[in-house]
């Protein structure tokens, strides 16, 4: 069922470019004409995935992303994801902190022809923000 097959790529993907940060790999899952649907200043397509994954690698130490569910159908795969690490170095222009991070998320990807076409992203950005001590927990 080409659904698991779907899926099997987004997972390649998360194990690859989030987890292990090789570019290479993850380019590989890419369709030439890839688009990125973010809310991180980003520049556009497979150049602006590169720099995602490259930034968040750099900004927390030991990052790790689990996918805690996912779900096909047709050429959609969705992800909801929980990403941890330790905040060492600069993101989205804050210090380092030091602190370890939670961060949870949720990706749609659309998939053509054996190859992630689309990516659209959401992460819980306050809680992130919360966590680094930049805004104050309700």
């Amino acid at each position: 069922m080409y659904t698991e097959e779907n899926k099997a790529i987004v997972r390649r993907f998360f194990e690859v470019g989030p987890c292990k940060g090789d570019i290479n790999a993850a380019n590989e899952l890419l369709s030439p004409d890839f688009a990125m649907h973010v809310p991180l200043p980003a520049p556009a397509g497979i150049e602006g995935i590169n720099e995602v994954i490259t930034t968040c690698r750099l900004a927390f130490e030991h990052l790790n992303v689990t996918i805690e569910d996912m779900v096909a159908e047709g050429d959609k795969v969705v992800a909801r994801f929980t990403a941890q690490g330790i905040h060492k170095g600069d993101f989205m222009n804050l210090p380092a902190t030091g602190k370890p991070i939670t961060m949870t998320g949720i990706e749609i990807f659309r998939i053509k022809g054996g190859k992630i076409a689309e990516l659209w992203g959401e992460v819980n950005l306050l809680g992130l923000m919360q966590q680094l001590g930049i805004f104050s927990s309700p």
